[in-house]
């Protein structure tokens, strides 16, 4: 199974140019995805950078036959111009999916700085090997407390899946919403979460808790000490000087055996994030 996350940037690449098709081309060319993760998806914003005004989630359903696309604004708000607006985060995959959910995550008071709303959309997808909860999430940017508070919010949302997986819902029989759900501990958690290795969110995220999977960083399992590829800042140096690594893919530990490659697309300029590719057996 192959996955690739891409905080996208509503499309916008370094030239100013909005394409859906540009990311998606450069994203097949990674790799033959079964599972495709992006922030930073807008509908109906035009006065960002490329003019995003336009329905992105709809292009993508129209580029992806044979996907199933599932979205969730972390933002969805009525624009000045009196249009609906929405941005947040998709997952689109070819594999069958069981179920899913779409997670607000906390979003404390912090008048220092600018701020938006953030979520964490999962879905359950059924794979060779059982099913497997895909997680991906853009966390918030300027923030450190509310970052960290949505760091704690993801790391309880995996505990309390597994949780769910070991102590199963009573299935009433019915064919109505209290049927039987599929619930899993094997989880991908992805994303960017705008903190890097030396914060302490990281470290916070891959925390054991009590009956929950651990959570690893897969680079960390497949490279080892190697020196990690950057994801940000790469070629645009408008959020800081130098380059860094914000975008991760974290990994259950029940996965460790089936981890078989990652890598960072460090070429591509279609946004101001590198695409990350990680590959399971």
């Amino acid at each position: 199974m192959k996955l690739i996350t891409w905080n996208v940037q509503w499309f916008c690449g370094l030239d100013g140019v909005v394409s859906v098709e540009r990311v998606l081309r450069e994203a097949r060319a990674m790799a033959d995805f079964d599972v495709l993760c992006l922030q930073e998806v807008a509908v109906n914003y035009p006065q960002l950078a490329g003019n995003a005004g336009f329905d992105q989630v709809a292009r993508q359903r129209d580029l992806l036959p044979g996907f199933e696309v599932f979205f969730g604004a972390a933002v969805d708000e009525l624009g000045r111009s009196g249009q609906r607006q929405r941005f947040g985060n998709l997952i689109a995959t070819r594999l069958p999916v069981a179920q899913v959910q779409h997670h607000a995550l906390p979003y404390p008071a912090d008048a220092t700085v600018a701020s938006m709303p953030r979520m964490c959309t999962s879905a359950t997808v059924l794979t060779a090997t059982g099913p497997l909860r895909v997680m991906t999430t853009h966390l918030e940017f300027y923030s450190k407390r509310q970052r960290m508070a949505q760091t704690l919010a993801l790391r309880e949302l995996h505990a309390q899946a597994c949780a769910q997986a070991a102590q199963p819902p009573l299935d009433d029989g019915s064919e109505g919403p209290f049927q039987k759900k599929i619930h899993t501990g094997s989880a991908l958690l992805c994303g960017d979460f705008n903190f890097e290795p030396s914060d302490p969110e990281y470290a916070c995220i891959q925390q054991v808790v009590p009956d929950a999977k651990p959570l690893l960083d897969a680079w960390c399992v497949l490279r080892d000490d190697a020196a990690r590829d950057p994801t940000f800042r790469l070629y645009d140096r408008r959020y800081g000087p130098e380059p860094v690594c914000c975008d991760f893919v974290f990994a259950s530990a029940d996965l460790r055996p089936r981890l078989q490659r990652i890598e960072v697309n460090t070429q591509t300029r279609a946004s101001d994030h590198q695409p990350v590719l990680l590959e399971l057996s």
